[in-house]
């Protein structure tokens, strides 16, 4: 038995979940949402939102400890307290959604919380915590926007021990003397230089050969060397084959014969979407892939879109906002553009902040374009050299010599996220190298550096 019926079911209500949501209510549509946690998902109470509170707050106290050098005498003393009430007052409210739920519900949408399985096309099955279940139809279809979780690999011995994943490390009240992080990828390392400037020893267990390993070499070699600064001891190239817990104590045994002991154990390996939980076969789909397959209208099957991570173009609050906006479109018939992805832009929110669009160089290689680069070192620019202290950085480009255009680009430095967003338009409108050589860059700011560069491809 069906017991509602609604224009659109929306599993999963975060950031992008939220949006489409939203949006279709507020136009007149009949919408459910289904969320399992909270309403607003991992980036305002686990990600995006309290993460870069934390880290804000470490850079100011890295920023503090400049001073002897630029301005006179500065005594620093960290106090992880007001970071932790900034994170459960600002940012999350105490990990709860209710402002969240009354958005969605204020726009005309219905909530209903549980955990949702699609059982036909256009039919969802959502089981509540107290075992009960309702079934909702949707004349319209279905939207699937449930996210990844943390993975945790099976390593002998972690089961059932209080490890950290990101979930944990945002909601800590104090700063372990001690920090083990398994895996260098971007939440390991932004939280890694965090800890790690609020006075805990931390240590950094890469399996691969770089950290970052998906990012420009360039880029992996800046990373460990500011987190080193910062006192962050790296192991790349270790294989973690046992862990064990005693008396308050992790220890990680690796391929080589080697221990590591620290207090905490944060693990940062990865998130996978977990599609066989989803019921994609009662609509068709293959529920042993990674990710769900989606058209550039985002649909994924008859009466069924999908958007966010569970679509694999990026596990990114933007790229689920970017497809929520296609959804909303295609459901309402208002046409437009589809979705293209040789332009995602991505930031790693270290100090100094690392941000890229589009392929690196490597990426373009394999691709087969004929690839030229180019890159400048940030101290070399007026600004760096005005900045004189933590000013590491630089912009890599990665152009099609044929084409003329930029394929990719990297922005590493003081505010590399936002002096990226040029060499994120010039990917994307595919902005030719002649008119960037020419055009005029504001006098002295960081992103003059992308013109040095430039200056040597054309």
């Amino acid at each position: 038995m069906v017991d509602h019926q609604v224009d659109v079911v929306v599993v999963g209500l975060g950031p992008g979940g939220e949006d489409v949501a939203g949006r279709l209510a507020e136009a007149g549509l009949s919408v459910v949402g289904v969320e399992r946690r909270l309403v607003g998902g991992e980036c305002p109470y686990y990600g995006c939102v309290p993460s870069k509170m934390m880290i804000r707050a470490a850079d100011a106290l890295a920023e503090a400890r400049r001073v002897p050098v630029l301005a006179g005498r500065a005594e620093v003393s960290p106090d992880w307290a007001p970071v932790a009430a900034r994170v459960r007052d600002e940012a999350t409210d105490n990990w709860d959604d209710q402002v969240a739920a009354d958005r969605f519900t204020g726009k005309g949408g219905t909530l209903l919380r549980g955990t949702a399985r699609l059982t036909g096309p256009g039919q969802v099955e959502v089981s509540d915590v107290d075992g009960g279940t309702v079934t909702v139809e949707a004349r319209t279809g279905v939207v699937l926007n449930t996210g990844t979780e943390p993975i945790i690999p099976p390593l002998p011995g972690l089961a059932g021990t209080p490890l950290w994943t990101n979930r944990e490390a945002i909601r800590a009240t104090e700063v372990p003397a001690s920090l083990l992080v398994l895996g260098g990828g971007p939440i390991g390392l932004e939280l890694s230089q965090v800890f790690a400037r609020f006075g805990a020893e931390v240590t950094v267990i890469e399996r691969a050969g770089r950290v970052l390993s998906p990012e420009e070499p360039e880029s992996s070699a800046l990373a460990a060397e500011a987190l080193r600064r910062d006192g962050v001891t790296i192991h790349t190239g270790h294989k973690i084959t046992k862990v064990s817990y005693v008396d308050g104590q992790f220890t990680l045994d690796d391929d080589g014969g080697h221990q590591l002991s620290a207090d905490k154990l944060l693990v940062a390996t990865g998130r996978y979407s977990d599609l066989k939980a989803l019921g994609l076969d009662s609509v068709g789909l293959d529920t042993s892939a990674r990710h769900v397959a989606t058209d550039e209208r985002m649909r994924a099957g008859e009466k069924l879109w999908a958007i966010g991570d569970v679509v694999g173009h990026g596990a990114f609050t933007h790229m689920s906002m970017y497809q929520a906006d296609i959804v909303v479109r295609d459901i309402l018939g208002q046409g437009g553009p589809g979705a293209d992805y040789h332009a995602i832009p991505r930031v790693t929110f270290l100090d100094p902040e690392i941000g890229a669009v589009g392929l690196t160089e490597g990426q373009a290689r394999q691709a087969g374009h004929p690839v030229r680069t180019a890159i400048t070192p940030l101290s070399q620019s007026s600004r760096g050299y005005i900045h004189k202290i933590g000013n590491e950085g630089f912009i890599k480009l990665v152009a099609d010599a044929e084409a003329g255009v930029l394929l990719g680009a990297t922005s590493a430095g003081p505010c590399g996220g936002e002096v990226l967003s040029l060499l994120a338009l010039a990917v994307q409108a595919r902005v030719p190298l002649s008119t960037l050589r020419h055009m005029p860059y504001a006098y002295p700011t960081f992103h003059r550096a992308i013109e040095a560069a430039v200056r040597q491809l054309v």
